[in-house]
Parts: C-alpha cells; sequence; structure tokens
C-alpha cells in the first residue's frame, strides 16, 4: 500500500483544488501528498455513498481504499479540472465510474491490508451511513453525500478552530464556548458563560461574537478550498447548508 495512506492522525488539513492537482508533473511523493490530503478528509462521505449502494461495511471498506490507490496508480489526478465544478462533484463522479467498472471484484487478501486511518475513517462513514439509514431514507444518495460532505467540513472547521484554542493563552476556553456555535443568539447563556470564563458578561458577548466569527472564517476558508473561483464561495457555502437542514 502506498506509504501516503500511513499518515498521522490529529492533524488538520485544508484540501483544496490547488493541492489536488498541484503535483501534475512532479514526483510521485507529490502525488501521493495530493492524494493523502483528499483520502484524509473526504474518505467518510465517500465510504458512506459506498454503503448505501448496498455493498456490506468490509466491502465498503475495501472499496474506498481501493479508490484512491486507484487514483493513484492510474493518475486520474490529471483529469480533475478545477474551473469545471466542485472538488466534490469531481470526487462522486470518479467514484461512481470506478464503482460502474467494478473494481469491486477485489480479493479476499487484500483485506487487512489498509491502515489504520482507513479503519478509523471507516468508523466515523458508518456512522455517516447509519444516521443516513435511519433518518433519511427518502433522501437521494447524492443528496446524502453533499450533506455527509458538508458535516465533514464542519468538523474539520471545528477541529482547526480546537486547535487554534489549545495554543492560545485560553485553551479551556473552547468547551464553554463550543455550543455557542448552535445556539441562536437569543438563547445563548451569557451569565453562564460568563461564570464559566470568569468574566463580565459585557466581556462574555464580545467573547461569543469572535468565537462564532471566527468559526465562519474558517469554514469559509474551508469551502473556498474545495470550489474553482472565489465568486463560487458563498454560493457553494449557502448550499452545503442547506443540506444540513435536509431530513
Amino acid at each position: 500500500m502506498p506509504n501516503a495512506f500511513q499518515t498521522h492522525l490529529g492533524e488538520f488539513h485544508t484540501t483544496r483544488w490547488s493541492i489536488v492537482i498541484g503535483a501534475r508533473g512532479q514526483s510521485s511523493a507529490d502525488v501521493n501528498a495530493s492524494v493523502d490530503s483528499l483520502y484524509r478528509q473526504y474518505l467518510s462521505p465517500l465510504y458512506a455513498y459506498v454503503r448505501r449502494r448496498g455493498y456490506s461495511s468490509h466491502d465498503a471498506q475495501d472499496l474506498t481504499h481501493e479508490f484512491f490507490s486507484r487514483m493513484l496508480e492510474k493518475g486520474w489526478l490529471t483529469s480533475a479540472q478545477p474551473e469545471r465544478g466542485r472538488l466534490r462533484t469531481f470526487l462522486l463522479v470518479t467514484l461512481k465510474r470506478f464503482l460502474a467498472n467494478e473494481w469491486h471484484r477485489i480479493s479476499a487478501e487484500k483485506r487487512g491490508g489498509s491502515s489504520r486511518l482507513v479503519s478509523l475513517q471507516s468508523e466515523e462513514g458508518e456512522r455517516l451511513f447509519l444516521a443516513d439509514a435511519s433518518a433519511s431514507s427518502a433522501l437521494p444518495d447524492e443528496l446524502l453525500f453533499d450533506r455527509n460532505w458538508a458535516m465533514v467540513l464542519m468538523q474539520s472547521t471545528l477541529d482547526h478552530l480546537r486547535h487554534e484554542y489549545a495554543r492560545s493563552s485560553r485553551p479551556n476556553d473552547f468547551e464553554v464556548l463550543k455550543s455557542c456555535l448552535t445556539a441562536e443568539r437569543g438563547s445563548i447563556d451569557y451569565a453562564m458563560i460568563a461564570r464559566e470564563l470568569e468574566l463580565l458578561p459585557v466581556s462574555a458577548r464580545s467573547v461569543v461574537h469572535r468565537f462564532r466569527k471566527r468559526f465562519r472564517e474558517i469554514f469559509r476558508e474551508e469551502v473556498a478550498g474545495t470550489v474553482a473561483a472565489p465568486d463560487e464561495v458563498d454560493a457553494e457555502m449557502q448550499a452545503l447548508i442547506l443540506t444540513l437542514g435536509q431530513r
């Protein structure tokens, strides 16, 4: 298995179109790094999509792992053209072609050779699949993929923000403030936050405002990395946020 798949967990990575195609004409190590960046961040929604196509968890794990292996071996990145659309569209279309070409006939001896990362990411993908099955069985697979993609970007944003706080002078503030991200403005208990953070209420409001603002900035950066041009970012953000509300 390519060394690119033997990765360190817990690192924050932003996958951008420039990373995806940036290795063209470069060394195999650069190509591996491009695929590795995709593999880390987007294996879970792809795995969940394969599961919804009727494959078992073991087969879906093998398929998604093999999909990225073939992307390396066959040079599929050379067909990735950011000016033609979104990164999520490219990956899903390429995965569909992969499944249609019957790459699912993977020998049993290959199973077990995947890295620790694929197992952990498949666990997350399985959670996405089970959540889709229980709450959204009426939605098309493609829409569920988009929603899971949005969830991955949201989680990456949250992880990035957590990492920033861990390196700050007030690392424990993150756990207190993260609930503010999903709360309506009128429902935030600023008095409680002030007590927890040992601040004045007026200061707590400022801290919450900066926290939410920073989350939006990071999310925008994440989304910007998956579209072709800056003028597409707002539309993609809106589309992904809308998919999160689909039931």
